[in-house]
């Protein structure tokens, strides 16, 4: 019989799990603290469990890291994982600091189906969906590397957040995306805040609400373009869900909870969609729908045999000074990381075009 893998299961499959091998259901709370609030791997080291229960753990259960193939640190310490799952697929991951605290960037997908031009994982086609256990383990890397095990409080963290926008489209893989998020953000594990964690999504429109009423997160979404014919030459994903489907998503999305701001994030693309024109057409969009939005720019971060370049300094602190001006905030997003690949997918690029050698 093939042991069952405990990342990733809910407490109530967890409970399940134990009674199947003739345990009472208590034993799960105790587990599920081992794993996601101790962080701990060898069952031999849960010593509030009998030795006849660890045996049968041993003998029924696996819990497993992705396998770290590659890891680099920035000079301005931006550290970025290559991870590899037992089937030998493999995704990136970035911890991305602050002075006192920082996000950590998780993948979803294995490659993306979305396509975006200007991105690197989308010439990387999709292979499959991650699990939601290889969803969470990311973050179980990036604690393990950190030592922020057992869970620090949310006053005393490095690690202090989660962005949902690594490699894939979360609302494309929205069953294992919701498991994973509510195991990350559960009180007696790893109880990351729901506030603390955002989720990005290229505009799947019809999932958006649903996503964040199972979740309790924050939403971004990839815009890039004030109107549909520029989204569509760049996002292909528009001409499925344009921008009235994506943003009249956006205002039930705001219905449902008054207090919640959406993040747009809007690549800064040289001649293409950086011109102050556009910047006055995305204002007009969002009076139009009543938002209330921030904008992040984010400056464009090449890569071999994209066509499009960065829009220039002097741009982008004018198409922020245009936001800024209508009421919106407009920061800019400090490139980190360039002196590693940091840009999503690059990494994997690399290092699957070296194994090939």
């Amino acid at each position: 019989m093939d042991k069952i893998e405990l990342i990733g299961l809910s407490k109530d499959e967890l409970q399940k799990a134990l009674t199947d091998i003739g345990e009472k259901p208590f034993r799960a709370k105790q587990l599920w603290q081992w794993l996601y609030y101790f962080g701990e791997t060898d069952f031999e080291k849960m010593s509030n469990l009998s030795k006849v229960l660890r045996e049968k753990l041993k003998e029924n259960f696996t819990i497993t890291r992705p396998k770290i193939v590659t890891e680099q640190l920035s000079s301005d310490k931006t550290r970025k994982w290559l991870l590899e799952f037992a089937d030998g697929q493999r995704v990136e991951m970035v911890y991305i600091p602050e002075s006192d605290r920082g996000a950590v960037c998780i993948s979803t997908q294995v490659g993306c189906a979305v396509g975006c031009k200007f991105c690197h994982t989308g010439s990387q086609k999709l292979t499959r969906n991650l699990t939601a256990g290889e969803i969470v383990s990311q973050f179980m890397v990036a604690r393990d590397t950190y030592g922020e095990w057992p869970s620090p409080t949310n006053e005393t963290r490095y690690l202090s957040n989660i962005v949902v926008m690594g490699m894939g489209e979360p609302l494309h893989n929205m069953e294992n995306v919701i498991k994973a998020l509510n195991i990350l953000t559960d009180g007696d594990g790893i109880a990351i805040s729901r506030r603390r964690i955002t989720m990005s999504t290229s505009g799947i429109a019809p999932r958006i609400v649903e996503a964040l009423q199972k979740t309790g997160v924050r939403l971004a979404i990839s815009l890039h373009a004030p109107n549909n014919e520029l989204r569509s030459q760049i996002m292909p994903i528009n001409n499925r869900y344009p921008l009235e489907e994506v943003l009249k998503a956006c205002q039930e999305y705001q219905e449902e909870d008054g207090s919640r701001y959406i993040t747009f994030e809007y690549l800064l693309l040289d001649k293409v969609n950086d011109s102050l024109d556009c910047a006055h057409q995305l204002i007009t969009l969002m009076k139009k729908y009543g938002l209330r939005a921030s904008f992040n720019l984010i400056p464009f971060n090449p890569w071999p045999g994209c066509a499009f370049k960065p829009s220039g300094n002097a741009q982008v602190k004018a198409f922020a000074r245009e936001l800024e001006n209508a009421g919106f905030a407009a920061p800019v997003r400090v490139a980190r990381g360039q002196d590693i690949l940091a840009a999503c997918g690059q990494l994997k690029s690399k290092k699957d075009s070296e194994d090939k050698k």
